[in-house]
């Protein structure tokens, strides 16, 4: 028994999460992005969230209204965190109080039903510094943050390896891009440009 751990990062071109004072998808949001967010969230699977996204995400199912908000809210979720305390305040919502890298090993092992973790910088830095991470799903906007981005996931992360499995462009502007990471390794040799031989 078995399954697969997905990493799913929305991020602008200079690889932040959020920026100050921009609307949530850069504003660049559109009918066929929109649609990849009901198809992805209408999967079966188990969300996973670090406690901080966890507590924007469950404001945000009450604010807003997102096609795929109803997923989020009946689909199952874990939340790892030592303050947080049940009842959550988010329905099919589970507190796990342990080491998260210790607990996704344990759970990819004894379960068939995927997992999928959103935003969570702290807790998929750790997980794909593990080589727990099977999927690394980047939604690239049509934006630069600069200076007013934040919660970037790879910086100053893990160095890793990628094999794109899929890519797409959606609305005709955001670039969906598929991975599967692992643990930068060592470099063959003949990689990268060679010097000249001598005269």
């Amino acid at each position: 028994m078995s399954t697969t751990f997905t990493v799913d990062f929305f991020c602008s071109l200079d690889g932040y999460g959020m920026a100050e004072g921009w609307p949530g998808y850069w504003g660049k949001e559109g009918p066929e992005l929109i649609e990849d967010r009901v198809r992805t969230f209408a999967q079966d699977q188990v969300l996973v969230f670090g406690a901080t996204t966890f507590r924007q995400f469950r404001k945000f199912v009450t604010m807003f209204d997102e096609p795929y908000y109803d997923s989020l809210n009946e689909l199952p979720k874990i939340v790892f965190s030592r303050t947080l305390e049940e009842p959550l305040g988010w329905q099919n919502s589970t507190v796990l109080a342990e080491d998260a890298v210790v607990a996704i090993e344990r759970l990819k092992r004894t379960t068939d039903v995927p997992m999928r973790s959103h935003g969570s910088v702290a807790l998929n830095r750790a997980l794909l510094a593990a080589g727990l991470v099977d999927r690394l799903e980047v939604m690239m906007f049509p934006a630069v943050s600069g200076r007013a981005g934040g919660a970037a996931l790879l910086h100053g992360g893990a160095e890793l390896d990628l094999d794109l499995i899929e890519s797409t462009v959606l609305d005709g502007r955001t670039q969906k891009l598929v991975y599967a990471p692992r643990p930068h390794g060592e470099i063959p040799a003949g990689a990268g440009p060679q010097r000249r031989k001598a005269a």
